[in-house]
């Protein structure tokens, strides 16, 4: 995910007061009941990352559990699910299936390490897995693209680090299969007594997927939609689409689930998905327009020139690494989408 300054629009309002208190205060919310036999976790980033990923848990009808998004794990480290689990009177051996949003480490990243200690299944969408294992051949081609964009001689290392042959979208310890159970669109989870579908959301990654639970009035969204932050768009290796054309598409089917309460990734529970679908997509709308403002200004310039012309939180100027390197990709993805790609000159 990337996280901006909230839009001009209000960010919705928190369903949970625990959450809403917890985000003020910086502190990790407590275990909260959703719906009878469905709870919410919140498991620390590991690294000095200051955040958390929230983790749904789900009930089968045989009192086996799935885990939604079971958070970051550095190597076996799955205290924070174990203390989590047992202060809703369950433990990590209950727990048969894992179900994961999309690969990043912060969602996908304690999957291997449950699957060890537990036995457990890991369910993820088909391309989830294909990036993966094409993780350092996308890697290596992302060398090439930085070598064209432009960036100042004292910058280039730090990108290549963060997103060339330097890079991990990874995931520590875990290693194939990478999923137990290939999910495609229309899927229904196998949550024995419950039919939750899943979503295909491509746009942050190329699988990322929300979660639909309409008997219980659930949307889980992954890093698709949160309430305070506008995801990052193509962070998940490269594809054959334009992400950003994907993530607005995305978006939009949303709209047919407009009565279900929003259980994203981070944050806090929040209700009305579609006027925050909106929100964001307008936000993508302006950043489109900026980019072809700089283009209409600037004669033959390189990716480079046009991303500084586009107002990006604190200027591009401020940014390395990570950061510089996907707001360079995604000023690309604005481009091609106005097609006008051809007007970048490669440097």
């Amino acid at each position: 995910m990337t996280t901006v300054p909230p839009p001009a629009v209000p960010a919705p309002e928190p369903i949970s007061p625990v959450q809403a208190a917890a985000l003020r205060d910086g502190v990790l919310p407590p275990a909260e009941e959703v719906r009878p036999g469905i709870w919410n976790l919140a498991v620390p980033f590991r690294f000095g990352v200051p955040d958390a990923t929230l983790v749904y848990v789900v009930e089968g009808a045989d009192r086996s559990l799935t885990l939604i998004d079971p958070g970051w794990a550095s190597d076996d480290d799955l205290q924070g699910l174990r203390d989590g689990l047992a202060a809703i009177g369950r433990s990590l051996d209950d727990v048969g299936l894992v179900v994961v949003t999309h690969l990043h480490a912060d969602h996908l990243g304690a999957a291997a390490a449950v699957r060890r200690a537990t036995g457990a299944r890991v369910a993820m969408h088909r391309l989830e897995v294909e990036a993966l294992r094409r993780e350092r051949d996308d890697a290596r081609a992302n060398d090439v693209d930085i070598a064209t964009w432009g960036l100042p001689g004292d910058l280039r290392a730090g990108v290549v680090e963060a997103w060339g042959s330097g890079r991990r979208i990874g995931l520590g310890r875990t290693a194939e299969p990478f999923a137990d159970v290939l999910l495609e669109d229309g899927d229904v989870l196998p949550v024995p007594g419950r039919t939750i579908r899943t979503l295909w959301t491509p746009g942050h990654t190329a699988g990322h997927c929300c979660f639909v639970d309409e008997a219980d009035g659930l949307l889980f969204t992954g890093d698709h939609v949160l309430p305070r932050i506008n995801s990052g768009i193509g962070l998940g290796g490269r594809t054959t689409t334009n992400p950003l054309g994907d993530y607005l598409a995305s978006l939009g089917r949303l709209v047919q689930y407009a009565d279900l309460e929003v259980c994203p990734g981070h944050e806090y529970r929040f209700r009305d998905v579609v006027a925050r679908a909106r929100t964001l997509a307008r936000h993508r709308e302006e950043r489109s327009r900026h980019v072809a403002e700089a283009l209409d200004a600037l004669s033959s310039p390189t990716l480079y020139e046009v991303a500084s012309r586009v107002p990006f939180s604190g200027g591009i100027e401020s940014m390395t690494g990570f950061l510089l390197a996907s707001a360079l990709t995604q000023t690309a993805f604005h481009a091609a989408l106005l097609g006008r790609a051809g007007e970048v000159r490669p440097a």
